[in-house]
């Protein structure tokens, strides 16, 4: 197989949770140590880490960079942050804790040019777009704000140095009911040269397989880990 799954964790207030469509109302915590829930990921086989920091997506500030600096000091996981990377001293911090990418959402939509200069800066590879969708349009702000930004305009801003695209499906997030495979496959046929993440919604290998043959490089895989509701060793 070669789509990469990459297993994600979630902190809020230091805890390791899952929220239902970005709604923090709905926060069910799955493990109090951030690390071992890492290492248990890097026990199954996963070699990439999908951390975000919900306090900082909603405007909080980085309040979980220290789990985030454990995690990477004490696994062997390639780790890609997202969550409150608002300012320049943010991401400084974040590849200073050891992450190896950083995705950026809020301010990739409201300030292309300063994300334009953290890719020059740091590399395109290890700045990921954060594109965050309610049907078909962009939102921020932990996705508690609607934008009239689409995907497409969003990926557009940033072609052709663009390398890599995180693209959630919001209200699949959380519910377990199968990815937007044709929304992705669209994606993958109009912007050839990008390397999409699938997010939201994947339950099974059979929603991985189809993310696969539909021209995705990697998927995100959250709840469907913590609840146990599929069999995903044999990746």
């Amino acid at each position: 197989m070669s789509i990469e799954i990459i297993p994600a964790i979630d902190l809020l207030d230091g805890q390791c949770v899952r929220l239902t469509r970005g709604d923090y109302a709905t926060s069910k915590v799955y493990g109090g140590d951030p690390l071992e829930v890492a290492r248990r990921f890097e026990r199954m086989g996963a070699e990439w880490l999908h951390v975000v920091d919900l306090n900082g997506a909603r405007g909080d500030g980085m309040m979980n960079l220290r789990a985030v600096e454990r995690i990477c000091a004490g696994t062997h996981l390639r780790v890609e942050f997202g969550g409150g990377v608002r300012r320049t001293e943010d991401a400084e911090a974040a590849f200073g804790a050891g992450v190896e990418r950083v995705c950026v959402g809020s301010v990739a939509q409201r300030d292309v040019a300063l994300t334009k200069v953290w890719m020059e800066r740091f590399s395109p590879g290890r700045v990921v777009i954060g594109a965050d969708a309610r049907e078909g349009r962009v939102c921020v702000d932990g996705w508690r704000t609607s934008t009239m930004t689409t995907v497409d305009e969003l990926v557009r801003a940033y072609l052709p140095e663009l390398r890599r695209v995180v693209c959630t499906d919001i209200d699949r997030d959380g519910v377990l009911g199968g990815a937007a495979v044709e929304f992705y496959r669209s994606l993958c046929r109009r912007f050839p040269t990008v390397a999409f993440t699938a997010s939201g919604g994947v339950a099974s290998m059979a929603d991985i397989r189809a993310l696969e043959a539909a021209g995705v490089a990697a998927v995100v895989v959250g709840k469907a880990f913590y609840e146990g509701v599929s069999d995903f060793n044999a990746w």
